[in-house]
């Protein structure tokens, strides 16, 4: 008898449904929370009385307050709880990070190339964005010494690019703790030293 019912009213509950929630998802809902209910109420229903289908639309009407209700319940808490933070995706900090890592171990690998005075030049005029004037009275020497300190130190870095002792950042390695010097590196540290005592 039960399938009977639903056989034929399960359109009808559904179409009535459907115009109360307006939501397909929530009218299936709906149907189903109906015909539990009259399930569980079967046996306070006559079914020699005439129709049933009033009495499930009623029950469909009922459980559809009900599941507006809920829904406006839930929408209330979840207002109430803290936002959540966006988390941000930490990708590109990371990869910038080991792209600076690897820049700074190849400037490192430049610097050790220099002599001071050609360190100090390099820093005032090409990282500072100091002009000749301004990076001479800074350093306390004439102009034209620090136009040939910073046209040495290019030449330098230039000779040691071509060598291929400098590397594109992905080809560069970081010597391990304990390693000492590497290959290629007493050559510069001589040449170096001997730059300083001319």
């Amino acid at each position: 008898m039960f399938r009977e019912l639903f056989d034929e009213h399960a359109r009808s509950v559904y179409n009535h449904a459907f115009r109360l929630t307006g939501n397909w998802s929530a009218a299936e809902d709906v149907v189903s929370l109906t015909f539990l209910e009259a399930w569980r109420l079967r046996d306070r229903v006559d079914g020699d009385g005439g129709s049933l289908r009033p009495w499930l639309l009623g029950i469909a009407t009922n459980v559809a307050r009900n599941l507006r209700r809920a829904a406006r319940r839930h929408d209330t808490v979840t207002a109430r709880l803290p936002k959540e933070e966006v988390v941000p995706d930490f990708a590109e900090e990371v990869t910038s990070r080991i792209d600076d890592r690897e820049r700074l171990a190849q400037v490192r690998t430049a610097l050790a190339a220099l002599r001071q005075p050609e360190r100090e030049v390099l820093a005032l005029c090409v990282w500072s964005g100091l002009g000749y004037a301004e990076a001479a009275e800074a350093l306390g020497v004439p102009v034209g010494t620090v136009r040939s300190r910073l046209s040495r130190a290019r030449r330098k870095l230039d000779r040691l690019v071509s060598a291929g002792r400098l590397r594109p950042p992905g080809e560069i390695q970081e010597p391990h703790a304990g390693q000492g010097q590497g290959e290629g590196d007493r050559e510069i540290a001589v040449r170096s030293a001997q730059e300083n005592i001319r």
